[in-house]
């Protein structure tokens, strides 16, 4: 049995049965194939929408690029949908978008770009199995920025037949997020979590949900060292 294994199952008793029945069977729905990327956002209200769909969506990862915007949340729309999300954020370079980019593409992402441009590729029409997608939205107005246009692999776009260019953000990430989430879990890619990240994902949760889990955890290592 890991280490962190033994972690998960000393914490496991300090929550209730019914709440931990809950993270074993949201934990399969959980999935890392396809990550969001927020770029420069400035409103807190999309902020939290976003967060919000991608919970409701079964995405775990989002990473947060942070520009000349800091990345706020409202909790009214969040409903606290970011406690059981895994935010990466990028704030410590001067060209933080670049940084993010290059992260993502070692561990193996595509950069997936959302814009309206009438030659980017539809949505219904993107091979989800061809790979981890890394879907990135970009600031409210400008979109996203010159530097993910130049790194993205690919772009895509939602078919709109009104007069509006685009959607609101957070309307752009729930459609996208839908369909794609849609055709992976009814496609034969290998989707879910490793056990490791399972087990290590449900630990942060289960820490996020007791009171003075600093001190529990710091007792389980204590007891370690002494065996």
């Amino acid at each position: 049995m890991s280490i962190r294994t033994e972690l998960f199952n000393y914490l496991s008793p300090h929550i209730t049965p019914e709440r931990l029945n809950l993270f074993n069977k949201i934990i399969e729905q959980r999935t890392k194939y396809i990550t969001v990327v927020l770029e420069d956002i400035y409103q807190s209200q999309n902020a939290s929408a976003v967060l919000r769909s991608c919970d409701c969506f079964g995405i775990q990862d989002v990473h947060i690029i942070e520009n000349r915007n800091e990345f706020r949340l409202d909790s009214e729309v969040s409903l606290g949908s970011s406690k059981w999300l895994t935010l990466h954020k990028y704030n410590q370079k001067d060209n933080n978008s670049l940084a993010t980019i290059k992260e993502l593409k070692s561990r193996g992402y595509k950069i997936v770009a959302t814009t309206p441009h009438t030659n980017d590729q539809e949505l219904p029409d993107y091979d989800i199995t061809s790979g981890k997608t890394a879907i990135v939205f970009g600031s409210e107005k400008p979109g996203i920025s010159e530097i993910i246009m130049n790194e993205a692999d690919e772009f895509l776009k939602i078919p709109m037949y009104g007069f509006t260019e685009s959607f609101n953000i957070s309307v752009s990430a729930a459609i996208v997020l839908h369909y794609l989430t849609h055709k992976l879990h009814n496609s034969t890619v290998n989707w879910q979590l490793s056990e490791k990240e399972k087990t290590d994902i449900k630990i942060e949760w289960i820490k996020r949900t007791i009171k003075r889990s600093d001190l529990i955890e710091k007792r389980f290592w204590e007891e370690h060292k002494k065996e």
